[in-house]
């Protein structure tokens, strides 16, 4: 099955989408990463997703730390147990693995990879390579252009297209510019959203706005390609996309923080 053929459609012309990455769990809920205990800071994070009453969370990967299948669960536990209500898509990280995710479909967790409403549509991009690097195929390079061809589009994919002079440069979406490139050449896709460096991001290719949003878990360090961490407060990011009058999509987006 193509990766975007299956499609799930919201009968609405403004969409509020929360995006929420690298939560890098444990198989213990108490596990903790470079002193954060991720399951506490995920689970903060989908509170005040909540509050915000938005129409669909979009999971952008790195959902484990430890590989384990029980890290997948806690996922969803952390979810179901939470009071948010909308669907929640995913899109898989360098730390994940698609079998992992499927395992806790259910009914707040979608498979879903193309989110369409009055007017425009949401793409969840694959980016897992064959290593921590990512790397999109050809294949879905071209079932992607032509998704976007003649809709207006906001794509999302876990690694950074293009440097962003950080640690995590070394892994990033090897074949970003083709990607970019290939977006911008359709002339309808609106902006690029990505996790994958822990933090906060915005820069452009070619007219295209590219979007990272920080993790739920432990931040970075910007400009250094040294390996610092900083516990800034778990972090999302929401997005509102308006198809208008003039039968354009207008977008607006906001990161927010929580105190750590």
């Amino acid at each position: 099955m193509a990766w975007f053929s299956d499609a799930y459609h919201f009968e609405k012309s403004q969409l509020t989408v929360a995006h929420i990455t690298d939560c890098h769990l444990f198989k213990d809920q108490s596990g903790e990463y470079f002193g954060v205990n991720t399951a506490e800071y995920f689970a903060r994070c989908l509170a005040a997703i909540a509050e915000h009453q938005v129409d669909c969370v979009v999971f952008g990967g790195d959902l484990t730390q430890d590989h384990s299948s029980d890290s997948y669960q806690l996922f969803a536990k952390l979810i179901a147990d939470s009071p948010l209500l909308c669907p929640v898509f995913w899109l898989p990280g360098n730390h994940d693995e698609l079998q992992e995710y499927h395992a806790i479909a259910g009914s707040h967790i979608l498979s879903h990879k193309r989110i369409t409403f009055q007017g425009g549509q949401l793409l969840l991009a694959n980016s897992k390579g064959a290593t921590p690097a990512g790397w999109v195929k050809q294949a879905h390079l071209e079932e992607l252009s032509k998704r976007v061809d003649d809709t207006p589009s906001v794509v999302f994919c876990h690694h950074n297209p293009l440097p962003i002079n950080g640690y995590l440069d070394k892994h990033l979406l090897e074949n970003g510019p083709q990607l970019l490139n290939a977006l911008v050449n359709t002339h309808h896709c609106i902006a690029l959203f990505h996790g994958h460096v822990h933090h906060d991001y915005k820069y452009a290719f070619r007219g295209l706005n590219i979007y990272a949003t920080p993790a739920s878990s432990i931040q970075f360090t910007k400009q250094t390609t040294q390996w610092q961490q900083e516990d800034l407060g778990p972090a999302f990011r929401l997005i509102t996309l308006n198809f208008d009058d003039t039968h354009s999509v207008q977008l607006t987006t906001d990161v927010v923080w929580l105190n750590g």
